[in-house]
């Protein structure tokens, strides 16, 4: 299968600071040919609807399945949550208190924080994406400057600016499954908050402690992989709604190269730990990340 870039254009606008990244086009992604087509099943055999892998260093996009298909996204939103929030500049250190409006009434979900929780802004963003705890993401975007419709709108000009044409954000913890994308879209985004340094660290942390001026409760990584410590990671994410299924993405190395790993409706738990494996076992052993060097 020939290999084709995904983000040429992406990773030089990258390089440049935080808020100064200029809009990205997505002409660069092409249909993929024939030949492409006939060697798919070349390719690994997951149980995720729809996956992109790609080399981070060389942009180049090594397989893919229904990789347009726009799909509900879950907790994958939070990244871009954290990207705002960072963003924005506002305090780390801020405390921020959960309340009665970051109850999730939409899907009924619970939470270890209790309405009243103070935590620091940091916190918040940490369990947010280590853990996925939806009233962190909530309040993040409550405190925002203009509130929660500001933060959804910040959201949506930061998609737009890295050529996430496919996609829409309505909330920040991903609860809504209005929050829709595409694997390739979610390739962009994975690039691009990689090149935090917080959340890079705060993602990939395995467990965590805050104090909520109440108690201390202790966090763990919602993503299996990162908790065994088998694999160097640079970036995580789980999602999970009903409409969505079981997503992960992941910024990873496999023979020492850096490849972004992008699943989405995976059937359970189980299924996207292990189409997650099958692709580090297939780069491997395919020479296909080998070839992507060169």
């Amino acid at each position: 299968m020939m290999i084709r870039p995904l983000f040429s254009l992406l990773i030089g606008a990258l390089m440049l600071p935080v808020g100064m990244q200029p809009a990205l086009a997505n002409s660069f992604l092409q249909t993929p040919s024939s030949s492409e087509m006939l060697s798919s099943r070349a390719n690994p055999s997951l149980n995720s609807a729809s996956f992109v892998v790609a080399n981070h260093r060389t942009g180049e996009i090594l397989s893919e399945r229904n990789a347009n298909q726009v799909l509900p996204i879950a907790s994958i939103t939070k990244l871009m949550t954290a990207m705002v929030v960072l963003d924005s500049g506002l305090r780390l250190n801020e405390t921020l208190t959960v309340g009665d409006a970051d109850v999730d009434r939409l899907k009924g979900t619970g939470s270890r924080l209790a309405v009243g929780s103070r935590l620091s802004r940091a916190d918040m963003l940490h369990i947010a994406l280590m853990s996925s705890e939806n009233r962190a993401a909530s309040a993040l975007g409550r405190h925002y400057p203009g509130g929660k419709p500001a933060f959804v709108e910040a959201m949506n000009a930061k998609a737009r600016m890295l050529g996430m044409w496919d996609t829409h954000f309505y909330d920040s913890t991903g609860l809504t499954p209005r929050n829709v994308s595409t694997a390739h879209d979610l390739a962009k985004m994975v690039a691009a908050a990689a090149n935090y340094p917080l959340i890079r660290q705060y993602s990939t942390d395995t467990e965590r402690q805050v104090f909520t001026g109440r108690t201390t409760l202790h966090y763990r990584n919602s993503n299996r992989l990162v908790r065994e410590g088998e694999w160097e990671f640079n970036l995580s994410k789980t999602g999970y709604i009903r409409e969505a299924g079981r997503c992960l993405v992941m910024e990873t190395k496999v023979s020492s190269q850096p490849v972004i790993m992008v699943l989405l409706g995976a059937d359970t738990t189980d299924a996207r730990v292990a189409d997650a494996k099958r692709i580090r076992s297939w780069l491997e052993s395919s020479g296909r990340i080998n070839l992507a060097r060169n």
